[in-house]
């Protein structure tokens, strides 16, 4: 494919790797035909030969006379790609190498008729550490998700040069939106858009981690890769005051729901308002009072059916058949949305993870960082916590 003018490397059997070498390494190799009489020479660095090469460094092809035909580049790993320069006489690796792989370098110039081919075979280094995605989420499947939905990458170790692992990570929606990564701890990035996600699409994630310098002798051991399906636009929007809320989908009204919030006797057990995100559901779950122990005042021990969580905080929409007789009318429940055995079925079979849920209502608001309310926290506030800003 074309690249600012330039052509793009052309692959030809095998598995292609690419490998980014280190600055000053091995002069290059040259190679001929033996029935060739031209001076044109074809000459690949790393050299033929060359072990511990910098998974981070390029790979440079040249020729002195003609122009090159195609470049190759064989091994393990993550596909390599590369780029053609100089009217077609150089060609320059457009991305990392495997750490701890062997490469064959093999290139193609023509020159008056005549073909010169080289080739290199090198190995790149084995670093004292590697870094690997040990976790995606959401990436269920045959799961959907909520127009509000985050993407989560954890590694498998903390991060030293965050600036350049987030380089590898591409997002990549059918129906484009400005986004942004946060990291969350040094093992732990989050992607979040500006506005929410346009229902009914693929969202594609990659990690062109493969050789990506990590820092403190650390480098990328290999890419990733996962597939989002967004659902519909499921938003949930309630007054804790009014004891009611209404559930739409892609603009429809699907049901109003009567509840009881939290009693509001304490700040624990008031119900929080603001933007908040479906996290998971249970069926059943056990509530228990947080830091207290059986005995203590305030102490409990329950059982829920068709459990939504939506905050860390304890904060669920479930059944609660004790408390039917106020829901709609008044808040006594310990914080929760409580609402009737029959809708709570109903809310737990429709939702989806990643859904949208506004509450308004109560004097305390939900933190930002209280589950995945992050909604809470404006974009441009967002993307301050990107080591790319």
């Amino acid at each position: 494919m074309a690249t600012n003018g330039r052509l793009a490397l052309v692959l030809t059997g095998g598995t292609g790797v690419v490998a980014m070498l280190v600055t000053g390494c091995g002069v290059g190799g040259a190679g001929k035909l033996a029935s060739g009489g031209s001076d044109t020479a074809v000459t690949i660095t790393p050299a033929n030969g060359t072990a511990q090469v910098k998974p981070d460094g390029t790979i440079e092809v040249k020729t002195s006379g003609g122009k090159l035909q195609n470049v190759t580049v064989q091994g393990g790993g993550a596909t390599i790609t590369g780029e053609f320069g100089d009217g077609r006489k150089t060609w320059r690796s457009t991305r990392t190498l495997t750490p701890g792989t062997s490469y064959t370098v093999t290139a193609q110039a023509r020159d008056g008729g005549k073909t010169r081919t080289a080739t290199s075979a090198f190995t790149t280094l084995k670093p004292t550490g590697t870094l690997s995605i040990t976790d995606v989420t959401p990436n269920v499947t045959g799961e959907k998700v909520g127009i509000g939905m985050p993407i989560f990458v954890r590694f498998n170790r903390p991060v030293t040069d965050k600036a350049a692992v987030e380089r590898t990570l591409r997002v990549t929606p059918d129906k484009p939106v400005e986004g942004a990564w946060r990291w969350l701890a040094p093992d732990q990035v989050v992607y979040r858009t500006k506005t929410y996600w346009q229902p009914h699409q693929t969202v594609r994630f990659h990690a062109a981690l493969a050789g990506a310098n990590a820092g403190g002798g650390v480098y990328g051991a290999k890419d990733a890769q996962a597939t989002i399906s967004i659902g519909a636009a499921q938003i949930t929007t309630g007054d804790i005051g009014g004891h009611h809320m209404t559930v739409t989908r892609d603009g429809k009204k699907l049901r109003t729901i009567p509840f009881s919030a939290g009693n509001g006797q304490t700040r624990e057990f008031t119900t929080t308002s603001g933007v908040h995100l479906l996290m998971e559901k249970g069926n059943p779950v056990t509530m228990t009072s947080p830091g207290r122990q059986e005995g203590d005042a305030g102490y409990y021990k329950t059982v829920v059916n068709y459990a939504v969580r939506f905050s860390n905080s304890g904060e669920y929409v479930h059944s609660a058949p004790w408390s039917v007789g106020s829901q709609g009318s008044a808040n006594v429940s310990h914080g929760c949305l409580n609402v009737s055995p029959a809708n709570a079925k109903w809310f737990y079979d429709v939702v989806q993870r990643g859904d949208v849920i506004k509450l308004t209502g109560s004097d305390r608001e939900v933190e930002w960082d209280n589950g995945w309310s992050f909604w809470q926290m404006s974009f441009d506030k967002w993307r301050e916590g990107s080591a790319l800003r």
